[in-house]
């Protein structure tokens, strides 16, 4: 269990509710036209809800997996009541999470004394900055030592605004000049992190969207660079994306797991957007777990990914059909 889901626990259920009511609301206005007025299920029922998720954003080739599943266990489990379809719908979901084999909430901490490091990457514009400040602050307020390292290094404004959430967030910071060499930035973050006996370290990289190769060496050499400090670093790889992007979002997935080994991901703000049901299809695409989920502005905003909760937040357990 992360010693996050610890020091939060019982946190912000409520708060995950509000932040996913656009793609809540969005879902069930899809899945009312649906279900309302139907008591069986047939194969027309299916045909309308196959629509009904494709236009949620859970895309193409996740709902036919949805359905085909669907659709095999009405046949041989002699499913015929739309309510038993719609709690067969969520069971299905949250087996979509159980094959990208969903850890324990948070970033697992090794044992060792070394530091842990971490390694984010995305696009501009996605919130890339904004979570990697709002997971220093959850380090820092679960009493770890965190040092930032800013080695995206192509804008001035990345390394400015790295440095505003390094203050927000209460944690050191080892930052560059604009142009300098993004290795060279993480080698000397390391460096420092070492000696100032850091636990968690932190490490932005440049979110242009270039091309295939150019993405792959650069990332390659800031690897290579860490693990001569700290054998085995980075230990986690965490891709930001924008849900609001909807299948974009998945799109820009493929392209940063095909340069780098990404470990996790973190989905920002879903509050802001009614395609939470990208989601599904980023999860089941990828097979990569989904770590955090940003649901707000507020610092505690970016909140663990917990797959049931989730489910619960988008499509109630007692919803009858009827209340959307």
């Amino acid at each position: 269990m992360s010693f996050f889901k610890r020091i939060f626990s019982g946190k912000q259920k409520e708060s995950l509710d509000s932040g996913l009511e656009k793609s809540r609301t969005n879902v069930f206005q899809k899945l009312s036209k649906v279900f309302t007025g139907r008591r069986r299920v047939d194969e027309d029922l299916m045909d309308e809800l196959e629509e009904a998720l494709i236009t949620a954003d859970v895309g193409v080739d996740t709902t036919m997996k949805i359905l085909g599943r669907l659709r095999k266990r009405a046949r041989f489990e002699a499913y015929a009541e739309v309510d038993e379809l719609y709690a067969m719908l969520r069971e299905e979901i949250g087996g979509l999470f159980s094959e990208s084999e969903q850890p324990s909430a948070g970033v697992a901490l090794s044992d060792s004394d070394q530091p842990h490091v971490i390694m984010v990457v995305g696009v501009n514009g996605v919130g890339k900055t904004t979570s990697i400040g709002k997971l220093a602050w959850r380090y820092k307020q679960a009493g770890k030592r965190v040092l930032l390292g800013a080695a995206d290094t192509f804008r001035a404004a990345a390394i400015d605004q790295l440095k505003i959430w390094s203050e927000r967030a209460g944690v050191d910071i080892i930052a560059q000049h604009m142009g300098a060499d993004p290795a060279a930035v993480a080698f000397d973050t390391l460096e420092a992190a070492v000696a100032r006996n850091s636990e968690v370290v932190i490490i932005d990289t440049a979110g242009r969207l270039h091309n295939k190769r150019g993405l792959m060496e650069e990332l390659t050499k800031i690897r290579r660079v860490m693990d001569r400090i700290i054998p085995g670093a980075p230990h986690e790889v965490l891709l930001v994306l924008d849900g609001s992007t909807g299948q974009n979002a998945v799109e820009q997935a493929k392209h940063f797991t095909s340069a780098t080994d990404v470990t996790g991901l973190v989905l920002t703000k879903l509050d802001g957007t009614a395609k939470g049901g990208v989601v599904l299809a980023i999860s089941d695409q990828l097979s990569i777990p989904v770590r955090f989920i940003g649901i707000g502005e507020k610092m505690e905003d970016l909140q663990d990914f917990q797959v049931m909760e989730f489910i619960d937040s988008l499509l109630p357990a007692d919803w009858d059909g009827q209340n959307a």
